[in-house]
């Protein structure tokens, strides 16, 4: 390999590490859900590990074409703004939706208390609460298949911004193999370091022991995805 072959691979991986790290985007997202939805760690790991393939094919099959037939830099980057201002709100609206449902059912989920009585000497009380009852077992079925779905169309939406117009044109400039393994080193760095940050926030998360907060779990992770969705669209992020 030639010396800028071996240097575009290197930056591949310092991009991929520090384009995830700084975007909270990749990770806080499936954080809040796992930690709202009880997602075991196997379904954490597979459900991010597709996003974050879907989130890098989809940049990649842009590149690819803008290679295959000359397209200007400019132009594919112009398409890229435009799918990361679709990602954004997209995860803002859909942010704000699940806040909204999780603040309903938190309250919902209220305990409150009921009074019986069975006679003049046999009154007594207890906290009741419908949501253990009933709102988990019928609410969730259906919320519970959609959500992974939601945040996979969101990430293929998502733009990797850099790997274009900093890897992949530079790389083919070199040769095909050269294009090949750029792409991949971006890739496999970008989708372990998005993995390695959901599994130690989500570590983080579920070693906070937050009674009180946990009702309103949902409504917590609708509005952090919201946040992640704002920092994108008006700070860059």
């Amino acid at each position: 390999m030639t010396v800028e072959l071996n240097a575009l691979i290197v930056t591949a991986a310092m991009i991929g590490f520090f384009h995830t790290l700084l975007g909270p985007d990749h990770y806080l997202p499936f954080t809040m859900i796992s930690w709202a939805r009880k997602w075991s760690t196997a379904k954490t790991v597979v459900i991010t590990f597709l996003c974050g393939l879907g989130h890098i094919a989809s940049s990649v099959v842009l590149g690819l074409v803008g290679v295959t037939f000359g397209l200007a830099v400019r132009r594919l980057e112009i398409f890229e703004s435009v799918r990361g201002n679709v990602a954004a709100w997209l995860l803002i609206t859909f942010g704000l939706m699940y806040f909204a449902w999780g603040l309903r059912r938190g309250w919902r989920n209220k305990s409150h208390e009921h009074h019986h009585s069975h006679g003049i000497d046999d009154r007594h009380s207890h906290l009741h609460n419908h949501h253990d009852k009933h709102i988990h077992v019928h609410g969730e079925e259906g919320g519970k298949n959609v959500t992974p779905w939601v945040l996979f169309i969101i990430f293929v939406f998502g733009p990797c911004e850099p790997l274009i117009p900093i890897l992949m044109y530079p790389a083919a400039k070199s040769s095909l193999f050269g294009l090949v393994v750029v792409t991949s080193v971006f890739g496999a760095v970008t989708i372990a370091t998005m993995l390695g940050l959901v599994l130690l926030s989500r570590a983080g998360v579920n070693f906070l022991k937050l009674p009180r907060l946990e009702r309103f779990s949902h409504a917590i992770a609708g509005a952090t995805i919201c946040l992640c969705g704002l920092a994108i669209q008006f700070l860059g992020l």
